[in-house]
């Protein structure tokens, strides 16, 4: 769920999007046309009642300014069952808000396990923002939610999640 700050930071990345003046929209440096972004993550994790080292790289490219279309790829190891998920999505980034870049997106993830499991899709949403820590590096961070489909309970400790997410891109 949406906290009022989180409700309150997309409604003022909206009106300074509609307030652009015309021809405003080349500024949209590292976030524009053409882009691409290489995303490298890693952390810990829980699944299945489990802890799991979790390492990530995607690639999104920009099809226009603020609008990308990436792929990504985890892998969750460190306990059994061993899984992946490969994640298609779309992300709009504000680019127009001054420093602090938030954005917005959509995903359908496929997590395939190495075990007797059976593979599961989920769909979700992610907010958050990104932080310039070079001239074109960011760090973002955000929150995640997930809803897993045709999820049984009698397998899963739950149908839905909602988690921090931290990731580190390079522009090119």
């Amino acid at each position: 769920m949406m906290n009022a700050k989180s409700i309150c930071a997309a409604l003022a990345a909206c009106a300074a999007f509609l307030s652009m003046p015309a021809g405003a929209a080349d500024v949209a440096g590292a976030f524009g046309q053409g882009r691409t972004h290489v995303v490298v993550s890693g952390g810990t994790g829980s699944a299945l009642n489990q802890s799991y080292l979790v390492l990530g790289l995607g690639l999104s490219y920009y099809v226009i300014d603020g609008l990308n279309v990436g792929l990504f790829a985890e892998s969750w190891s460190g306990n059994d069952p061993h899984f992946y998920t490969l994640t298609p999505s779309v992300q709009y980034v504000f680019f127009q808000v001054p420093k602090v870049k938030p954005y917005v997106g959509a995903f359908y993830r496929r997590t395939y396990y190495s075990s007797n499991l059976p593979d599961i899709s989920s769909v979700g949403g992610r907010a958050g923002a990104y932080l310039a820590v070079g001239r074109n590096a960011y760090v973002g961070l955000g929150a995640v939610y997930e809803s897993f489909l045709d999820c049984n309970k009698s397998i899963y400790h739950s149908c839905s999640e909602t988690y921090p997410e931290i990731s580190f891109t390079v522009a090119f």
